[in-house]
């Protein structure tokens, strides 16, 4: 099979077309005949040596794909309800940036009805950091109000949509005036360009000063001081990335006084448990809501598979918005 192969760490230009063995399946896993690899911010981490593989997973990189389930653990496939010639996208810890892909069982769903694999490829990634973070580890309810910081990422424009789905009032940092219309145009309620505006002054005249009850941080760094002035009594700060830098000097005090909590967590590492965990809860929860129409994917752009450098370059230069995506 064809694979996009990291041949040494370095820039874009480093991912070249290589070809690999077709992989072979476990028992709980299912082998899946790629259409697209969803490309996230781990994959370029990755790619520059700074984002160790997990042990036994793949090297080549990719941590969700769509397509056709072409073989697999029979009886695991028939207690999960999946058959071979199904559509599905799935999780993985490595290994998507391939025409195959193997995936456990309990990290697969059934692409929506109607959804192209392109679209459906965009989709596991967020959508499983999402659940897990905002509204499993952060406790996000209706009523409440979440910030999010990056709101046209890929991350951020999940999280809009899924939030508000839910009840959540959003309020979203963007870069741009255009990303942040682009947030608005999603379902944010308010947003605003971090370059020419000071989110902390605006969560507190929106709220009227009492400060927003969970924050969604990709940057951490010296963000995480002054998010903490953002967040209202009982307010809970979840990090999922370091693009500010690893290290925080914070106002323990304001903790104590407003009880504060400072959360994080990073997927890729966790259990087959725990993510599959998380599959049954988006199945139940947030998959009516593609199918409907209420939540929909964001692509900014697709690639063919032998430009995945071109697609690296675009990630980091922070001009999408959405979900890029790789073709087979």
């Amino acid at each position: 099979m064809k694979a996009v192969e990291i041949t040494s760490f370095g820039g874009p230009e480093v991912l070249r077309m290589g070809e690999r063995p077709v992989p072979g399946y476990a028992a709980a896993e299912v082998l899946i005949r790629v259409g697209a690899s969803g490309i996230n911010r781990p994959d370029v981490l990755q790619r520059t040596g700074n984002y160790p593989v997990p042990a036994g997973a793949s090297d080549i990189p990719g941590l969700e794909v769509a397509g056709v389930i072409v073989d697999g653990d029979a009886a695991a496939m028939a207690d999960a309800g999946f058959n071979i010639g199904d559509r599905v996208c799935a999780l993985v810890s490595g290994g998507g940036y391939a025409e195959f892909c193997v995936a456990p069982i309990g990290q697969c769903l059934p692409s929506p009805e109607g959804f192209s694999d392109v679209e459906a490829a965009s989709l596991p990634e967020t959508f499983f950091t999402v659940w897990s973070n905002v509204f499993e580890r952060a406790s996000l309810k209706a009523g409440e109000s979440l910030l999010i910081q990056g709101g046209s990422s890929g991350i951020g424009v999940t999280a809009i949509q899924m939030a508000k789905a839910l009840g959540a009032t959003v309020l979203v940092t963007a870069g741009t005036d255009e990303k942040c219309t682009a947030c608005l145009q999603l379902g944010a309620d308010h947003a605003f360009n971090y370059k020419t505006s000071d989110f902390v002054e605006e969560v507190k005249k929106i709220t009227g000063g009492k400060g927003v009850n969970v924050i969604l941080d990709m940057v951490a760094g010296s963000y995480v001081a002054r998010e903490l002035e953002a967040l209202a009594e009982d307010g809970r700060l979840v990090i999922i990335a370091v693009q500010g830098g690893v290290k925080a000097d914070i106002n323990a005090g304001l903790v104590l006084r407003r009880r504060l909590t400072i959360t994080g967590s990073t997927l890729r590492p966790r259990s087959l448990q725990f993510k599959s965990d998380i599959a049954r809860a988006l199945s139940h929860a947030v998959w009516p809501l593609l199918q409907s129409g209420k939540i929909k994917p964001v692509i900014h752009g697709t690639f063919a598979a032998a430009d995945a450098s071109k697609a690296h370059a675009l990630m980091e230069s922070n001009q999408h918005i959405g979900k890029i995506v790789l073709t087979w």
